[in-house]
């Protein structure tokens, strides 16, 4: 296996972790993304065993496919947390007060994982992209 499928490997390996780990920390406990939205975690789940199958296969356009699509489904599962966050408490009728329990409610680690996933999926695969030596003429 090549560097650059290896790290692209790696990258899909570190999202499907990032899946695992905590993103959300409300009162008591910690989320993880299928905590946050099952149906949605399954959906990066899914997107990285395509990028997997895409290396392991040989398909660079399909695993960078993947590596994209995960990165903007990464990007709008965090807005879409930031907007859940923001907006949880609004059935409270005292602003002050849903303001101060949004503000509570903290960002975990698992989001550099949930990031750095596709970045190194994208990384390698436009590494072995444009990895063309000619050889000059002398």
């Amino acid at each position: 296996m090549r560097l650059s499928a290896l790290l692209s490997f790696a990258g899909f390996v570190i999202l499907i972790a990032g899946t695992y780990c905590p993103i959300l920390h409300p009162f008591i406990g910690n989320w993880d993304v299928y905590d946050a939205n099952k149906p949605y975690g399954i959906v990066i789940l899914l997107v990285a065993v395509i990028g997997i199958l895409g290396i392991v296969l040989n398909q660079p356009k399909i695993a960078l496919t993947a590596a994209w699509f995960s990165l903007g489904l990464v990007i709008l599962f965090y807005i879409l947390a930031q907007l859940k966050v923001r907006t949880s408490f609004s059935f409270i009728p005292f602003r002050s007060v849903a303001q101060y329990l949004s503000g509570k409610i903290k960002f975990k680690w698992g989001w550099y994982l949930l990031f750095a996933g596709p970045l190194f999926a994208i990384g390698g695969i436009t590494f072995a992209q444009n990895r063309k030596f000619t050889r000059p003429v002398a």
